[in-house]
């Protein structure tokens, strides 16, 4: 691969295809997270004509997944928004035709209020916190694993700790769950899967316990 890693094209379409199903719009090596382009994927897999119109199906329907769009408060235009961490969103057509930009709460549709950027709320009055309240009120997680069992008081969803992203467990894999941003975290400690238990111990209890409900979002980083 452009990376530098080998891959067989069975092993990497089985890995791409996987990815896909886990709801990622991109494809990036498992090794050293580099990004591989779709047409390296095509090209280097071997895919064939039906599984790469499989595959640009799902990556399209992933990618509307994770980018939403809205009509904007303003002029009704279409809007995207890129970062589902900042509820403040800048309309470029309003923006165009006044002094000053023109700034919207993607999360209550009203001419932003409050210092930005901010992943929970604006300072519009009744501006819900639909996000923090999930996290503050989803029940406890029971997962399968005979040793995971072990585990209470774990809420169900988590907040992504790179991005901010909520995110579920279904329960019946291991603790290590993986972001649409790419981050490999566990859902029990919050801790990266390479600070968290480092002997690889992928149903193991967590040395550190069960980290407690979040309580903010986290703002997204690049890493």
């Amino acid at each position: 691969m452009s990376c530098g890693h080998s891959v067989t094209p069975m092993s990497l379409t089985s890995y791409c295809r996987r990815l896909l199903e886990e709801g990622r719009s991109r494809f990036v090596c498992a090794v050293c997270e580099e990004e591989w382009s779709f047409q390296e994927v095509q090209k280097m897999a071997l895919l064939t004509p039906q599984e790469a119109d499989d595959f640009k199906k799902m990556m399209w329907e992933n990618y509307k997944e994770e980018f939403e769009v809205k009509s904007c408060p303003g002029c009704k235009s279409s809007v995207l928004r890129t970062n589902p961490n900042n509820l403040s969103v800048k309309c470029t057509v309003c923006s165009a035709g006044r002094v000053g930009s023109f700034v919207f709460c993607w999360q209550c549709l009203r001419e932003w209020r409050g210092p930005a950027p901010r992943a929970d709320c604006c300072d519009n009055e009744g501006c819900n916190t639909t996000p923090l309240e999930t996290l503050k009120n989803c029940p406890d997680i029971v997962f399968q694993d005979s040793d995971l069992a072990k585990v209470t008081g774990c809420p169900s969803v988590r907040a992504c700790p790179t991005c901010g992203v909520l995110v579920e467990h279904n329960t019946t894999k291991c603790k290590y769950v993986v972001c649409r941003c790419n981050a490999n975290f566990c859902f029990i400690c919050l801790k990266m899967e390479k600070d968290c238990n480092t002997s690889g111990g992928w149903f193991k209890l967590c040395s550190d316990g069960v980290a407690p409900r979040q309580t903010s979002i986290p703002s997204r980083r690049h890493v």
